[in-house]
Order: structure tokens, then sequence, then C-alpha cells
């Protein structure tokens, strides 16, 4: 197994969008400047026993067995809709309103099958339930544009990886932090948040910090939250690639909630030494 400072694995690994909220708040910050990124090779899902890779290419959405030949032109359709979708301009609407028009009215709309709907919902909008079936369906049209305009960025995947692990997003804070004068201390024990009406400081070791804002996980505030879920997590130490994923260094699984019966999907990250997670 080798050292402990060989590993950097990442107990909630997320992938994150090329075009997404998050890389363009790192870009604003600059603190990109600290950090180094690396595409994600493959995009799979898992479909009646097997795993399909997700298209990247028209000529690979042509030769993919993951629908057939007329629901593919179906689904061409759909996004062209999708690319052309402004919010702001109704001409781009094509008699659906997506303020009040549920997605299921959509796909009923586009005629597609339930393999294009579990696809669109699941693998492109990244959905886990299938709730927003019955939601306006403008959040799903948007989610859709930002894994296209992702995809487009890099041509090979949406998804972007720090080199090292997620570690080196508070790292790259830290640095750019103490540029401005911030103090960052570890292992700090908290003894209370106090509030009056609002949060007004954290008090640790007799001493209290005053702050304005306070960003914090939720389980300093416990009863301050209501739990409405969770999410059941495993890590594998793998001596190869997973199979049926063209020996893929890195890649994200899709096992849709109907596929196995559950009521919410499955994700599976799988990074390796590509990103400088292992040596």
């Amino acid at each position: 197994m080798g050292r402990g400072r060989d590993w950097n694995v990442d107990l909630i690994p997320k992938f994150l969008m090329a075009n997404g909220q998050v890389v363009k708040m790192l870009l604003f910050t600059k603190v990109t400047r600290y950090l180094d990124f690396k595409v994600t090779e493959g995009r799979f899902v898992y479909k009646r026993g097997k795993i399909y890779k997700v298209p990247s290419t028209e000529a690979e959405a042509l030769a993919s067995s993951l629908m057939g030949l007329f629901r593919k032109r179906r689904f061409r359709k759909f996004l062209i809709y999708v690319a052309d979708f402004d919010e702001k301009d109704p001409r781009t609407f094509e008699g659906i309103d997506p303020k009040k028009t549920s997605m299921r009215e959509v796909c009923k709309k586009f005629d597609s099958g339930q393999d294009v709907i579990d696809f669109t919902g699941h693998a492109l909008a990244l959905y886990r339930t299938d709730d927003y079936l019955d939601q306006p369906c403008c959040e799903t049209i948007k989610r859709i544009k930002l894994y296209s305009e992702s995809l487009a960025r890099y041509g090979k995947s949406p998804y972007l990886y720090p080199l090292y692990g997620l570690g080196g997003l508070p790292q790259g804070f830290a640095r750019l932090s103490a540029i401005y004068g911030g103090t960052y201390m570890l292992n700090k024990p908290i003894e209370e948040v106090i509030q009056n009406g609002k949060v007004i400081g954290v008090k640790s070791e007799g001493e209290i910090a005053r702050c304005k804002q306070l960003i914090c996980d939720p389980s300093y505030v416990k009863n301050q939250v209501e739990k409405v879920g969770q999410v059941i997590r495993v890590i594998c130490i793998l001596s190869h690639p997973i199979k049926n994923t063209d020996a893929a260094n890195s890649c994200q699984i899709i096992i849709a909630q109907n596929q196995v019966n559950r009521k919410s999907d499955i994700y599976l990250c799988m990074i390796s030494s590509a990103h400088n997670v292992a040596t």
C-alpha cells in the first residue's frame, strides 16, 4: 500500500463542471494560479447489466447503442432546442412555457422514450431522482445547457478534477488569503457559535472572533438544521481499471435508480495516479 503521504484520497470526491459556478469562481478569484486541473477521461452509464460510454461527439452518438436510430434523431432535435433556448427570449420557447410546462410534457412533445428520458435527466441534467419530471422544465434545460457548454470547453469530458485532490482548493484559498492578510488556523476547537438574532462570532478556547458572516459545516449548528436525507458512500482501492471503461484513468459511471430498483441514483467516481491521488 505504500506510505500514507503517497495517497490523496478524498472522502467526498466531487467532479467539477468545466463551465460551472465553482470553476468560474475559482477563475474570478484567481485561485487557479495555485491549482492545476485535469479533465476526467470518460463518462459512462449503466444500462441493463452493461456499462455504456456516454457519446462526446456526433459520430460517437450515431454509433452508440444507448438508444435506437429513431430515438437518436428525436434526441438530436431536443438537444438543438436546448442549445437555442434563451430564458430571456420567448422566441426560442417554441410553445413551451419554461416556468409552467413540466419536463414530462417537454419529453412528450419531443416524443422521447423512457431510455431517452432516463439518459437526459440522469446522465446530462444529473438529477438523482425522477422528481424533476413533474417540475417546471426551465431548471432542467439550464442543467443540460451547462453540461453541453462544459463538454464543449474541452471536448473529451465536461468534468475537471484538481491534481492531488479537492484538498488543493482550501489550500489555494489559504495562500490567496495570506496575500490579503487573512489568517488560517487549523485544528482549532470550536466551543460555541455566538448568536444574537444572527451570528456575530465564534468562541474558541476562551477567545471570541467576531464576524458578520460564518461559513461552516452543519455539524457546528446541529440544533438549527433538519435532516432531510442521507448519502451512503463507499471508498474502494482498486489494482486495475474498471471493466468496460476503455481502461480509463479517470471516469464517472452513473447507475440510474430504475436500473437497480432504487429510489435514487448511484454515482461512481474513479480517479487514479493521473490526478496524483496515488503514486
